[in-house]
């Protein structure tokens, strides 16, 4: 199981307390949902991206090849609805799976693009009316054509290379994107995953830019008869939402470089829809536990347990309003996800007295 950093509400002041009302429910103390009085009518905006730039990227890969198509599929649902919503998008995602990759980044080296002409058949019309067109490149590392089995460029690393010249060679974006996006996600991104995700370490890579950044990502169905998997239609049930709250965002001059959203979107049967929109916090507890078989005398391979409340060596949920939590309710989970990990705990004053103290 893949992906599931720490951040403080309390530090994005105004514009979180704006962001919290722009949700149509609103996780209370008791981690269940309040919602607010229903907002005047106004008519809905076919197109509310029209004129926004945005850089889409994921940790997933572009390529789209695998039989369960989780190396990509939520990118080109993303891709499809943005463009739908009158965005001009641009795809610039890692050439081979970077799943778990977080924040890193490569330091030296070259990294090099490859243009996708040939795009899976269902997705290929959806940009074409678009000044980019929905231009999607895949970026490897090393400065030889990207090829089958080319390591992929980390997340980060298509976000720093795409506003660091890439958008601007390619697309004629000299002044950069509006936004990036990133997602949507094979399975959630919640809880002690956060720290790890690959997709929240491209929307990370690019607040630090000074762009603002929404993560999205897909839910799992808890009844996949085998390996993890999203259904097709929690991919675009993200896509459709993640378009049309983001169009919220902007008219609401939420869309800041503050801070990250990250969206989770839940699985549901068909025909269901979510209970609601939570603004929540990013959860304590532990979802996957890392584990290490000894192969021989030297070589350890990595491996996972998915963490069962209570088991020894994983963490429990401590707060109310856990993304988590709500996300296994039914929720569409919002979560902001700052850059500044400065822990701010019960413990921080007794340990900050005794710092000044020693001069």
């Amino acid at each position: 199981m893949k992906k599931y950093v720490s951040h403080r509400r309390a530090a994005l002041g105004a514009a979180a307390t704006a962001l919290l009302l722009a949700t149509t429910t609103t996780a209370t103390a008791t981690a269940e949902a309040r919602r607010p009085a229903a907002p005047a009518h106004r008519p809905a905006d076919p197109r509310p991206l029209t004129g926004l730039r945005v850089l889409l990227t994921n940790d997933d890969s572009m390529r789209m090849a695998r039989p369960d198509a989780s190396d990509g599929k939520g990118l080109y649902e993303v891709r499809r609805a943005l463009c739908a919503a009158g965005a001009d998008v641009v795809v610039m995602a890692p050439w081979a799976n970077q799943s778990g990759a977080g924040t890193g980044a490569t330091a030296g080296g070259r990294l090099t693009l490859a243009r996708r002409t040939a795009l899976p058949e269902s997705y290929a019309g959806d940009c074409a009316t678009a000044p980019a067109r929905g231009a999607v490149y895949g970026v490897c590392k090393g400065a030889a054509p990207c090829g089958p089995d080319a390591p992929g460029a980390t997340p980060a690393d298509t976000v720093r290379l795409a506003t660091g010249g890439a958008l601007a060679a390619k697309a004629g974006w000299r002044d950069g994107p509006s936004l990036v996006v990133s997602g949507s996600n094979f399975g959630p991104n919640a809880a002690s995953v956060v720290n790890e995700s690959g997709t929240l370490g491209a929307a990370l890579a690019a607040i630090d830019e000074g762009v603002p950044a929404v993560a999205l990502n897909s839910s799992y169905d808890p009844a996949a008869p085998a390996a993890p998997a999203v259904t097709d239609r929690t991919y675009r049930a993200t896509a459709d939402f993640g378009a049309g709250f983001i169009g919220e965002l902007r008219r609401r001059h939420l869309l800041q470089a503050r801070y990250v959203v990250n969206v989770n979107h839940p699985h549901l049967a068909p025909g269901q829809r979510p209970r609601g929109t939570a603004w929540t916090s990013v959860g304590t507890r532990r979802l996957v536990r890392p584990v290490y078989t000894a192969e021989g005398a030297d070589t350890f391979a990595v491996g996972g347990a998915l963490c069962a409340p209570g088991a020894e060596g994983c963490r429990p949920e401590r707060k109310p309003d856990a993304d988590f939590t709500l996300l296994e309710r039914g929720y569409v989970t919002v979560t902001p996800v700052g850059p500044d990990r400065t822990y701010t705990g019960q413990d921080a004053g007794r340990l900050a007295r005794y710092v000044r103290g020693r001069g």
